[in-house]
């Protein structure tokens, strides 16, 4: 299990604890207290650079990716691509909230399995 911090964190971290399975954070630059390895993307206006440690990721391992909210997916894209380039394969994407009218899934295409609690079609919901 994967999230970004911080809200991701709280539920990254329950869900793991529920399904036994262990919790790797995804942080802003700097905030790792390991190796880490770390990726640049542009967010709506600006970048950032987001850090995992280096050895969290086992080549071929399975996972998944948790975070609160899924808006224009710049964010979820990033963290998929950290997983990746340690070699892990990102099963799916969960969600507590999706904003349907900014179009995350359809940015983050049919590569991944995606999957929101709440959707949230305009936004006067």
């Amino acid at each position: 299990m994967v999230s970004n911090e911080a809200r991701g964190f709280i539920l990254g971290a329950a869900l793991a604890y529920e399904l036994g399975v262990g919790f790797v954070p995804i942080r802003k630059k700097g905030k790792l207290p390991h190796k880490a390895v770390s990726l640049t993307y542009k967010k709506e206006y600006e970048s950032d650079t987001i850090e995992i440690h280096e050895d969290a990721i086992k080549r071929g391992e399975h996972v998944l990716l948790v975070d609160d909210l899924l808006a224009t997916g710049g964010t979820i894209k990033a963290n998929a691509e950290l997983v990746e380039k340690l070699g892990g394969k990102v099963e799916g994407m969960g969600f507590l909230v999706e904003l349907d009218y900014l179009h995350g899934r359809e940015y983050l295409g049919d590569q991944y399995d995606i999957f929101s609690i709440i959707k949230c079609k305009t936004t006067t919901e």
